[in-house]
């Protein structure tokens, strides 16, 4: 189950909105200081971040800015009580799934964290195939381009200079290691890096 993280400087409003989403059977963690919310949560889980815009210190927007250079996994929709179009339409260009002004009804809230958890999963997914990713070696990288390129055993070999039995045993180190069950499953694993 992903995680709904309420930062909001105002604990009246992640009060109500916490109240309301475990109602909805969600997991929801407050965070009422969106520094501490930046040093102290997950931000590489499936989750969903409700944002309030104007916070003090450090605001949504910067606050945003922040998640997206730390490549957090996390998807973000704005609630604030002084949205304004232009605000919307550039942080929905930075990549947030939603903008909602407060105050929000709960299907509309309900709704718009239905289409950010897609965005999320997507987001572990791509961080998870680059940590396999990285773990291969240079020999098993190319190995693994080539496979996807698909050209057989024997043309690798010819390609990288090598014996067939050695692309044999990377290209089998490839798949143990990117958790690939087969070739289609490689390719569909290294096209969600794309």
């Amino acid at each position: 189950m992903s995680v709904i993280h309420l930062v909001d400087d105002d604990s009246a409003v992640t009060g109500a909105c916490q109240f309301l989403l475990e109602g909805f059977g969600y997991a929801v963690q407050c965070w009422n200081d969106s520094e501490t919310f930046l040093h102290q949560a997950n931000l590489f889980e499936e989750g969903v971040a409700l944002l309030d815009l104007r916070m003090p210190h450090l605001d949504g927007h910067s606050l945003y800015g922040e998640l997206l250079a730390r490549r957090s996994t996390l998807a973000v929709i704005f609630l604030t009580g002084h949205g304004d179009l232009p605000v919307a339409v550039e942080q929905m260009k930075r990549g947030a799934v939603d903008f909602l002004q407060k105050p929000v009804s709960a299907d509309a809230l309900i709704a718009a964290i239905e289409r950010a958890q897609p965005t999320s999963v997507a987001a572990c997914e791509r961080r998870a195939v680059a940590a396999r990713l990285s773990s291969l070696t240079p020999k098993e990288r190319d190995i693994a381009r080539l496979v996807v390129g698909g050209f057989m055993n024997r043309e690798i070999a010819e390609q990288l200079n090598v014996a067939v039995r050695t692309v044999e045993v990377h290209r089998a180190r490839v798949m143990e290691k990117m958790e690939a069950a087969n070739i289609a499953d490689l390719v569909g694993k290294l096209k969600v890096m794309d």
